[in-house]
């Protein structure tokens, strides 16, 4: 077990140093909230409602809401400055007989283990209690809150119980409550005769937790008979993967849009080539592919097109129909 809280046993002038540990723990089966279709785990994000970004935990504080809308935030370093003795010392403030107090008012229990030299002062307290039959009222601060507690002895242990503040005990307020309501006196003696036949000492472990045990025999059944589903594992940058493909989607519509269009470049080189130039080297690009010429040949007839003037047309076209006779030739050959 890993201690929870550390501090001292005030018990008049005497001080034992203790660590607080969890005296319980929770069994329930847990389930993670899942795609239906897919088994992927539904994860959620802390997202400030005012700028819709993500806050990272360092950088989350306690706040409180006023009545007028306006927050208080409280930092860790304003709890650490709270006047509370009771952060670091259980104080017992009076005995009482143990049938005094509620169940009601009872929250969570913790064991107390004796800090280093203190296990001779705990054994004091721990039997001076014992021989009286009485438990100590104390008060303790955990995680930022003060509570009423009941410490007594179990097991050779001592053991503290939270409890609840008067005014968070409800009261209740039924209907019936208000309603005169009378059971015959042969009732009444049935039902004192059931309590009676099914009266025994309690036994906690001859009970079971039938809800657990089910499920537990329901998810052996389903993982036996291959009702399982195979989640891929997905890398924790889940959002660096989503900007980088909103950047080539928005990359890719660019290019659409006029940029120079590059299928084995990479996003830098897109990036670095002006948007004015594009159009004049898409047009040779164009041209070649419908004319079904080799590439040479194409920026070979691109060239002389440029420099030769309007007056010299005939005689570009008399040169390139004396080409072509080899060619044909040439393909013959072939």
């Amino acid at each position: 077990m890993r201690s929870i809280w550390r501090g001292a046993v005030s018990f008049g002038l005497v001080s034992i140093g203790v660590k607080l540990y969890s005296a319980t723990e929770d069994k329930d089966i847990r389930f993670h909230q899942v795609h239906a279709t897919d088994g992927g785990r539904v994860k959620y994000k802390r997202v400030c409602s005012i700028d819709g970004e993500e806050v990272e935990y360092s950088d989350i504080a306690k706040g409180y809401e006023l009545p007028d809308g306006q927050v208080v935030i409280l930092t860790d370093e304003d709890f650490e400055e709270m006047p509370l003795s009771t952060r670091r010392e259980i104080e017992v403030l009076q005995f009482v007989n143990q049938d005094e107090i509620d169940p009601i008012q009872f929250e969570k229990t913790y064991y107390l283990e004796p800090d280093g030299p203190a296990a001779r002062p705990y054994v004091l307290l721990r039997d001076a209690l014992e021989n009286a039959g009485q438990v100590a009222i104390t008060k303790i601060a955990i995680r930022q809150r003060e509570s009423l507690a009941a410490l007594r002895v179990r097991d050779g242990i001592l053991v503290l119980h939270t409890m609840r503040w008067p005014d968070e005990i409800r009261r209740p307020d039924f209907a019936f409550l208000d309603e005169d309501i009378t059971v015959r006196p042969q009732e009444l003696k049935m039902a004192e005769a059931l309590i009676g036949s099914m009266t025994g000492e309690f036994d906690p472990t001859e009970f079971t937790d039938d809800y657990r045990e089910a499920m537990t025999a329901l998810l052996e059944a389903k993982q036996s008979g291959g009702e399982v589903q195979a989640v891929p594992e997905v890398a924790e940058s889940g959002a660096a993967v989503v900007d980088l493909m909103s950047a080539l989607r928005a990359s890719v519509e660019r290019a659409r849009g006029g940029a120079v269009e590059t299928s084995d470049t990479t996003d830098e080189a897109a990036d670095d080539e002006p948007a004015a130039k594009a159009p004049a080297k898409k047009a040779p690009a164009k041209k070649a592919p419908a004319k079904k010429a080799p590439a040479k040949k194409a920026a070979a007839k691109a060239a002389p097109a440029t420099k030769a003037p309007a007056k010299k047309a005939a005689v570009a076209e008399k040169t390139a129909a004396a080409d072509k006779p080899p060619a044909k030739r040439a393909r013959r050959s072939a």
